[in-house]
C-alpha cells in the first residue's frame, strides 16, 4: 500500500463503534471552550490577514458595516447604511476633477469603548491617519489610499471623500476602528508602530474593545480569555466566559473535543472536511455538524521573484502535474470542487469559459522540457547548468489535510521529475513573518476568504507586492505583476452596472487561468462541530465570521 493509500485508509478506514447518546440541554451552561487551529500573529485589527485574528476580535468589536449570513450589507456600529438612494451618500468631483463619492455615516450613540471613553469622530479620523501612514504595515492600503479627506459633522458623525466612485462604495468592512486615546503614543513612532501598538503591548486593556466581550487573558500559543464587556450596547451576550483554545494540531483538536476540554471546534478555523466526516460518522448522534460552502479558496502561492517560477511552463506544467479532482474526491467526498480561479462558483461572477488544467502528466513533462528541464536516467530534471529542479513547499504545521495533500502533491510531482522539498511552520510564524514579508522560496499553501464579488486588488494588483519599502503592506504574495490585470482591477471598482461588471469579471478570470501566479486546489466547505445544546450559531460562508453574532448564542 503507497503512502497516499495508507493515508486515506487511516483517515476512512476507522470502525464504526457504539455512539454515546446525545448531550442533554445545558440551560444554566455559562461558560464556553471554543477550539481553533492557530494563535493569531497579532491582535492589531488593520495589520496582518488571519482568521484567527478575526474570528477572536469579532467578540470585542464590531466594524461599521459587514455582510450578514444572507450575504447583504449591514449596518453594525453605523446607524444607518448610507446609499446614493437616501442621500447619504453623494457623489462627487475630487480636488483633481476625478469621479468620487462622500459617505456620510453616523456611529451609534451608545457606542463606548470598553473603559467608556465614547466612540467618536476623532477615533475614525485617528484611525484613517494610521492607515495613510507609508510606514505603519496597514494590509488594506487602497481604502486608506482612495479615502483622501474625512469630514467631521460632530462627534457621532462624520462624512468620508474617496476619490472614486465604486460599486461599493458604502462598505468599508475593513476600516477596523483604532482608540486615539490609547494608540496616539504608539503610532508618534510610526515606523514602528506595528510592534509598539497597544493590541500587542497591553492586549487585555478594556479601552481596546467595544463589542459584547473583552480580552481578560492571553497565553500566547495556548488560548484567549474573554469575559462580558460592561459598555456593550447591544444585548446582553448569555456566556459569563468565552475560552477560545488553540490546539494547532487537528488530531488533538478533534481529541479535545471529545475528552471534553472543549465543547466545540470553530467551522472558521477548525477541522478539515475529512476528519469531521470521519468524527460524524463515529460521534453524530453527541454533536451537531454543519457544512457550509462558501467563499474559502485553498490555493499554492508561487514565488514569482524564483527564476524556476517565473516560467509560465513550470507552472502550467506544476497544475498539469497534480490529480486535483481525485484529491477533491477521494479526500473529501467530492464536497469540495477543483478551483480554476479564485472565484468560488457560489458568486455570481464566476465565469464557467476559463482555462482549466486537468490532470495531464505527459503535458506536464512536455512543458518542463520546452522549459529546458531535462530528464535524467535517474528520473530527475536538470537544466543546461546542471541544476536539479528542487521547490520548497510550506503551509501550516498540524494542519492533517494540508499535510496529507502536501504528501499527494510531493508524489505526484516527483513521477515528472520534480524534487519537492516540505517545510512546515507553525501559523502564527507562517502568516506573521514568512508569508506576509515573502519569506517561502518556492510554493505556500493556505486559503484565502473573501467577501461577495471582492475585488483582489490587494491580492493581484501589482502596487500591492509587500515589500520593505512599505513595511510589508499588501497581499500580493507572489508578487505577480500583469498591467492588463491592474487595468481590469481599476476599471472594475468602479464600474456600477452589473452586466459590465461581470465582463470584466470573466476577463480577470481568463488572466488569472492563464498566468498561474497561484496554483488553485479547491473551494471549502468548512465543518462546524457544536455541541448539541448550543444554539443560535449561523455560518457566513465569507470572510465576516459567526463570531460577529455571538451575542445570540446561548445553551439551549
Amino acid at each position: 500500500m503507497g503512502r497516499f493509500a495508507a493515508a486515506l485508509a487511516v483517515l476512512f478506514g476507522l470502525s464504526v463503534g457504539t455512539a454515546p447518546a446525545p448531550a442533554t440541554a445545558e440551560a444554566g451552561k455559562d461558560e464556553l471552550v471554543i477550539g481553533i487551529t492557530q494563535f493569531p500573529s497579532t491582535f492589531h485589527p488593520n495589520i496582518d490577514a488571519m482568521m484567527a485574528k478575526t474570528y477572536v476580535l469579532a467578540m470585542t468589536r464590531r466594524p461599521f458595516t459587514a455582510y450578514d449570513k444572507d450575504w447583504r450589507l449591514v449596518c453594525m456600529l453605523c446607524t444607518e447604511l448610507p446609499t446614493i438612494e437616501n442621500g447619504r451618500a453623494v457623489p462627487e468631483r475630487t480636488p483633481k476633477g476625478k469621479r468620487g463619492i462622500a459617505v456620510t455615516y453616523t456611529i451609534r450613540p451608545d457606542a463606548r469603548w470598553g473603559d467608556g471613553a465614547p466612540i467618536t469622530s476623532a477615533d475614525v479620523v485617528f484611525t484613517w491617519k494610521v492607515g495613510r501612514h507609508p510606514r505603519t504595515g496597514v494590509g488594506d492600503m487602497e481604502l486608506y489610499r482612495s479615502l483622501h479627506a474625512i469630514d467631521v459633522v460632530d462627534d457621532k458623525t462624520f462624512t468620508m471623500h474617496f476619490d472614486k466612485l465604486t460599486f461599493q462604495y458604502n462598505a468599508i468592512n475593513g476600516f477596523g476602528l483604532l482608540p486615539e486615546h490609547l494608540e496616539r503614543q504608539p503610532f508618534a513612532d510610526a515606523a514602528n508602530y506595528k510592534n509598539r501598538t497597544a493590541f500587542d503591548t497591553d492586549t487585555t486593556n478594556e479601552g481596546l474593545y467595544f463589542g459584547p466581550y473583552l480580552i481578560a487573558e492571553v497565553v500566547a500559543g495556548s488560548h484567549v480569555v474573554l469575559e462580558p464587556n460592561p459598555t456593550w450596547w447591544g444585548e446582553k451576550p448569555h456566556f459569563r466566559r468565552i475560552v477560545v483554545r488553540v490546539i494547532g494540531n487537528t488530531a488533538a483538536l478533534e481529541a479535545n473535543l471529545l475528552s471534553g476540554a472543549i465543547d466545540m471546534i470553530a467551522g472558521e478555523l477548525g477541522l478539515t472536511l475529512d476528519q469531521a466526516l470521519a468524527l460524524e460518522r463515529r460521534h453524530g448522534r453527541r454533536f451537531r455538524f454543519i457544512y457550509k460552502p462558501g467563499l474559502i479558496y485553498e490555493h499554492i502561492d508561487l514565488n514569482l521573484d524564483n527564476p524556476i517560477l517565473a516560467d509560465g511552463r513550470v507552472r502550467r506544467a506544476l497544475v498539469h502535474g497534480i490529480d486535483r479532482a481525485a484529491i477533491s474526491r477521494q479526500l473529501f467526498a467530492g464536497r469540495q470542487p477543483v478551483a480554476h480561479s479564485p472565484v468560488s462558483p457560489l458568486d455570481w461572477v464566476a465565469a464557467d469559459d476559463i482555462p482549466k488544467y486537468d490532470y495531464a502528466p505527459n503535458t506536464a513533462k512536455r512543458l518542463l522540457r520546452e522549459a529546458g528541464w531535462r530528464a535524467t536516467r535517474q528520473g530527475a530534471r536538470t537544466n543546461k547548468k546542471g541544476q536539479r529542479l528542487t521547490l520548497e513547499i510550506m503551509t501550516t504545521a498540524g494542519n492533517r489535510s494540508r499535510e496529507l495533500v502536501q504528501q499527494v502533491l510531493q508524489s505526484q510531482w516527483k513521477k515528472l521529475g520534480i524534487d519537492v522539498r516540505v517545510r512546515n511552520q507553525p501559523a502564527r510564524v507562517f502568516f506573521g513573518e514568512t508569508v506576509t514579508e515573502r519569506k517561502f522560496t518556492g510554493l505556500a499553501m493556505y486559503a484565502w476568504i473573501s467577501a461577495p464579488e471582492s475585488v483582489p486588488r490587494s491580492t493581484l494588483h501589482s502596487a500591492h507586492i509587500p515589500s520593505p519599502g512599505n513595511n510589508f503592506a499588501g497581499q500580493n504574495y507572489s508578487g505577480f505583476k500583469n498591467p492588463e490585470m491592474d487595468e481590469l482591477i481599476d476599471k472594475i471598482e468602479v464600474e456600477l452596472d452589473r452586466e459590465k461588471r461581470r465582463a470584466l469579471w470573466r476577463r480577470i478570470q481568463r488572466i488569472y487561468a492563464r498566468e498561474l501566479p497561484v496554483i488553485p486546489l479547491y473551494f471549502r466547505a468548512n465543518p462546524y462541530v457544536l455541541p448539541r445544546w448550543l444554539e443560535g450559531v449561523e455560518p457566513t460562508g465569507h470572510q465576516d465570521p459567526s463570531t460577529l453574532w455571538v451575542e445570540e448564542w446561548r445553551a439551549g
